[in-house]
């Protein structure tokens, strides 16, 4: 078992303009901000960065149209990367020298290409001051012209057509401990700012009774993870998990079965996402948890007949006597079936400090789980 940090982490760092109290507020929030941006690709001759006020620091983005429009931090990033110039560099300089730069970069120094770009009008209050007329149009994406981009909005109008509003139904915003929680900014695991979303929902009403090797049973509530960028800061994602309970501050305790798949934003990637990601979740969300507790059972009668061939040929040969002894040492008793070989790897993964390696390893973990089934 592990413990999964993803929500924590969005926790700890959100403002409180992209907390969320539920998924009706999130939904009508994407929307707006769908129905107020607008794609469309572009050469890269067609961008002139110039500096702006008198400040030094202010910089617009002008189109081919002569309109200036300010940048994110992320699609500043963006920019800089394509100009062929570190973002982190280019913010030590004057405004004058920035623009300087990239300018270079993007009309000098590379060959004319496509850049698609997503352009979103915000509230006029939170427009850049040092442009003219408080323009409150942002630049908020700078990608390629093929990037497949799948909509805040259409990611939220699933969720809510699968689980209801997050707060009041069966798959909600989970509790403390187990107890449920009245959802306010500080407890919300729904986000979503101009660089991506993050959703954190829990069913801990209709627990899973999950046979324990040593006899008895555990309760298990089921818990999903979804994330999306519609500005390239992140795949679209999926991941699944039965767990023992979520803490204050959202960490999510005794984490088993992690299950994740993961879209890339190509040219296909909003029709993989209609045809295949919705209905999946669609059917987790409502999955039998019969289902579930007999995968457990399948994975505890599955005797392995060679236990150093089994785990060699998974997780290679130096790891076969390590996870040999983190299954005496954690379940005090020999790795002999699919059940215990899960518990040993899922222990090894918390060893692990770099997120993406521990998943996968988790991920497989849960491959064996359906090599059981």
């Amino acid at each position: 078992m592990s413990t999964l940090m993803q929500a924590s982490n969005q926790w700890a760092s959100r403002p409180d303009d992209e907390r969320f109290l539920s998924l009706d507020a999130l939904h009508a929030h994407a929307v707006t901000q769908k129905q107020n941006s607008k794609a469309a690709v572009l050469a890269n001759r067609d961008f002139k960065v110039e500096p702006v006020g008198d400040d030094h620091k202010s910089l617009a983005v002008y189109g081919p149209n002569g309109g200036a429009v300010s940048m994110t931090n992320w699609s500043f990033g963006q920019l800089a990367s394509l100009s062929g110039a570190p973002a982190g560099y280019l913010k030590t300089l004057p405004s004058e020298l920035i623009a300087d730069n990239m300018n270079y970069g993007l009309h000098v120094n590379r060959d004319v290409e496509e850049i698609g770009v997503l352009l979103t009008r915000t509230d006029v209050n939170n427009a850049d001051p040092a442009l003219e007329a408080y323009n409150p149009i942002q630049l908020r994406a700078a990608t390629g012209p093929n990037y497949g981009r799948i909509w805040n909005g259409d990611v939220v109008h699933n969720l809510r057509e699968v689980v209801g509003d997050g707060v009041t139904g069966d798959w909600r915003v989970p509790g403390e401990f187990g107890k449920p929680v009245v959802v306010n900014k500080n407890n919300t695991t729904l986000y979503a700012g101009d660089r991506d979303m993050f959703v954190f929902l829990a069913d801990e009403k209709n627990l899973i009774e999950v046979p324990d090797p040593k006899g008895g049973k555990r309760l298990m509530s089921r818990g999903f993870f979804t994330w999306n960028s519609e500005v390239g800061s992140a795949t679209f994602g999926i991941s699944t998990f039965l767990f023992d309970y979520v803490c204050m501050n959202r960490m999510v305790w005794g984490a088993q079965d992690v299950q994740e798949v993961r879209i890339r934003h190509t040219s296909g990637a909003p029709h993989r996402f209609n045809e295949e990601l919705a209905p999946a979740l669609d059917a987790y969300s409502r999955g039998s948890v019969k289902a579930i507790v007999d995968g457990v059972t399948a994975a505890q009668e599955f005797r392995i007949s060679n236990v150093d061939e089994f785990l060699a040929k998974r997780f290679g040969a130096r790891t076969v006597s390590k996870l040999k002894d983190i299954s005496l040492v954690e379940e005090d008793r020999p790795i002999e079936t699919i059940w215990d070989t899960v518990q040993a790897v899922t222990a090894m993964a918390r060893e692990i400090p770099h997120q993406n390696k521990r998943v996968e390893l988790e991920r497989q973990a849960g491959n064996l789980m359906a090599l059981a089934a």
